[in-house]
């Protein structure tokens, strides 16, 4: 805690890697350790804005932050980065690379950075984001970004435990029809059409699909009364920017509207809403992780679970009638299997 809050610069990066790693720990005394941990650190937390970066492998996610960290920081901020790798559904390991396309950024001494794998956990980040974002809040860190692992239309989770989610396309990325589909998409706050560089025309038409879009699902999801209407300019509407991390344009572009977002959403109570939602959803997340792992250690569970796995293996038992056989057991209702 000391270290953590009070600590010289390489100190507090120590303290920070033992703390995130004590709360991704799966053994129980670690568990309570952390929870310790997390209760003492949550009156210094909630300062930082948190920002949430999405999408498709290859669209330039790390290079991107990279430069817009080394930007922040030149503005004063201090920057910290959880970045979520892919882990194996073969040998369950994960290569933690991205700091390798972060070169400059995860050598200066005001920002952090930490790769975790996702461990299988789905929607594109770690079981454990939530609770290293904090530890990150705690150490002074007033700008959290969390890059997710490149994902698909369904992994929107990093959506709900940042204040902003901003999605990344690439140009020639899919046609109008692609551009509406329900998802990712809806969700997004801000959407980056990276590498514009390389296809301007394509790049325009993107912005112009996407901002139609993001219209639509505006008219669709929001069917403005009076009262909305006369409040409409004190409600954030998503936007589309072009730029181009490689040559670093359009970076300065890209955080002036962070900071309408965040002006607008914090004027009209919208951001503190928002995390408190945030942090209901994080309490349920939790209770149905903790019932998944007190379920698999039920000794009465544990009892019956190899007969039944040999019964489905061979067809001689559905596997919902299973599921719901070990479900009764856990809850000490078992009854005989049907044959």
């Amino acid at each position: 805690m000391d270290a953590l809050l009070r600590g010289d610069a390489a100190a507090q990066r120590r303290a920070i890697a033992k703390a995130i790693t004590l709360l991704e720990s799966t053994r129980a005394d670690h568990r309570a350790q952390g929870d310790e941990l997390l209760t003492a650190l949550l009156p210094h937390t909630g300062q930082a804005f948190r920002l949430g970066i999405s999408g498709v492998p290859g669209v330039g996610k790390s290079t991107f932050i990279e430069v817009l960290g080394l930007y922040l920081i030149a503005q004063g901020h201090r920057v910290a980065v959880l970045t979520i790798d892919p882990s194996s559904t073969v040998s369950g390991g994960s290569i933690l690379g991205d700091k390798t396309r972060m070169e400059h950024l995860s050598v200066h001494e005001r920002a952090y950075i930490r790769p975790s794998p996702s461990s299988g956990t789905l929607g594109g980040v770690a079981e454990k984001t939530r609770e290293a974002m904090l530890v990150c809040e705690a150490a002074g860190y007033d700008v959290v970004i969390v890059e997710t692992v490149g994902v698909g239309q369904s992994e929107t989770a990093v959506a709900n435990m940042t204040d902003m989610f901003v999605l990344m396309q690439l140009p020639n990325a899919g046609d109008d029809l692609q551009a509406i589909k329900k998802g990712v998409m809806e969700l997004a706050d801000l959407v980056i059409i990276n590498k514009a560089d390389i296809d301007a025309d394509a790049a325009t038409r993107a912005e112009a699909q996407i901002t139609s879009a993001m219209r639509l699902f505006g008219l669709v999801n929001n069917a403005m009364g009076s009262e909305q209407a006369a409040n409409y300019d004190k409600l954030w509407h998503p936007q589309v920017v072009q730029l181009s991390a490689l040559h670093n344009k359009g970076v300065d572009a890209f955080w002036a509207a962070v900071t309408q977002f965040r002006t607008i959403q914090t004027g009209n109570g919208q951001l503190a809403a928002r995390r408190r939602h945030q942090s209901l959803a994080w309490m349920w997340e939790r209770i149905d992780a903790g019932l998944k792992q007190a379920f698999r250690h039920d000794p009465a569970v544990s009892a019956m679970l190899p007969a039944l796995m040999a019964q489905v293996e061979n067809g001689q038992l559905p596997a919902s009638t299973a599921a719901r056989n070990l479900l009764s057991a856990q809850s000490g209702r078992a009854q005989a299997a049907i044959k």
